[in-house]
């Protein structure tokens, strides 16, 4: 998979191939939206290489989902805008569902139809404070700990806060605030021996 470069951040786009269910096999200009967006909140600035394959699995896991949903009768999912009349179909298909789907459906109160949404973000942040407090981590952490630690990580092995500032998705450099990273003087230069 080809790495997003801050200049052009619109080509980190994930195309689920066909070489075997949730399959991830190129970078593409025309993904389905939905399944991006989700990756994009997910992950909100690359996908690291460590995630491909724990992710084709989680996507293989989720197709055969979908296709016992379909088996049901289920597995539509609401579509934005005008597309649910233009394309009658297209909520049941595969690039229109959730990567990180609910573990349970509901009725939509329009349609009257069951379907399945994303799952919520309140889930995640219940395991993450789980995992912090097994962890034995007494500081405050959060979902949003890990953007701060990726972009004080960045600067710390030297790339340029204009850049971690477009990764981020901040408009403007003022409110990508490290500079408890970038005030250590001498360039922000350590010694190899500090991270021993």
């Amino acid at each position: 998979m080809e790495k997003t470069t801050a200049r052009n951040p619109s080509r980190f786009q994930l195309n689920v191939g066909n070489r075997g269910p949730g399959s991830i096999t190129a970078v593409s200009p025309t993904p389905k939206p939905k399944l991006l967006d989700q990756v994009r909140q997910a992950i909100r600035t690359m996908l690291p290489a460590a995630v491909k394959e724990p992710l084709a699995k989680h996507l293989d896991l989720i197709r055969r989902q979908h296709q016992r949903d379909l088996e049901r009768g289920l597995g539509r999912v609401a579509l934005p805008n005008a597309l649910e009349r233009k394309y009658p179909n297209a909520g049941k298909e595969w690039g229109w569902q959730w990567v990180f789907p609910a573990t349970s459906h509901f009725t939509d109160k329009i349609t009257g139809e069951r379907r399945r949404h994303h799952l919520h973000a309140s889930v995640l942040q219940k395991a993450v404070k789980e995992a912090v407090r097994k962890a034995g981590i007494v500081k405050p952490a959060s979902c949003h700990s890990f953007r701060h630690s990726f972009g004080t990580h960045l600067l710390e092995d030297g790339y340029d806060i204009r850049t971690v500032q477009e990764l981020l998705g901040h408009k403007d450099v003022s409110t990508t605030i490290y500079t408890h990273v970038l005030n250590r003087g001498g360039k922000g230069v350590f010694s190899p021996a500090d991270r021993l």
